[in-house]
């Protein structure tokens, strides 16, 4: 009986991929370093901004924004910026322009929105708003607001959209 013959198999020559894997290792571990490094904010807490805007604006501070997504029926996303502001001025404010800013990653601006601010004028059984107009800023009153976007670029970095009063209609008093 013969016993079997163990040979070795050949060895194709070709290209050898460990230089290609340490590479691509090496630029993964440099995007995330500069990804950990940039340290962005996280999106639920947004800026607000009064520069550059109607001068009565700085008498208009925002508080407590915040930002949410949800589905709409046609399976796109709205975007929220939920959040207080207060007139601490002595102008009664009938209405308020605001400019917000979403930026890319370089910094520069993806999407420049202009807008109405809409006050919240009830929570149950679902949130609805109204103009500034429809209830009045009275001095020293304090009044939460909702800011909708039916769609943000795609560009967005996901870094805080910057919001900035440009325009206040107000009556004195």
């Amino acid at each position: 009986m013969l016993e079997p013959r163990f040979s070795t198999p050949e060895v194709a020559s070709g290209r050898s991929w460990l230089p290609l894997m340490v590479a691509v290792a090496l630029v993964a571990a440099v995007v995330t370093t500069a990804l950990v490094m940039s340290g962005r904010k996280p999106t639920t807490e947004l800026a607000a901004s009064t520069a550059g805007g109607d001068p009565y604006a700085a008498s208009l501070p925002m508080s407590n924004v915040v930002m949410s997504e949800s589905s709409n029926l046609a399976g796109g996303k709205v975007t929220y910026i939920d959040g207080q502001i207060e007139n601490i001025g002595g102008r009664t404010v009938t209405g308020i322009i605001v400019q917000v800013l979403f930026r890319n990653s370089a910094h520069e601006t993806a999407q420049n929105q202009t807008l109405p601010m809409t006050l919240i004028r009830t929570r149950e059984p679902y949130i609805d708003t109204e103009p500034v107009s429809a209830a009045p800023l009275k001095p020293g009153a304090r009044q939460d607001f909702r800011l909708i976007f039916d769609a943000v670029s795609p560009d967005w970095a996901g870094d805080t959209p910057e919001i900035r009063i440009m325009h206040v209609d107000s009556a004195s008093m």
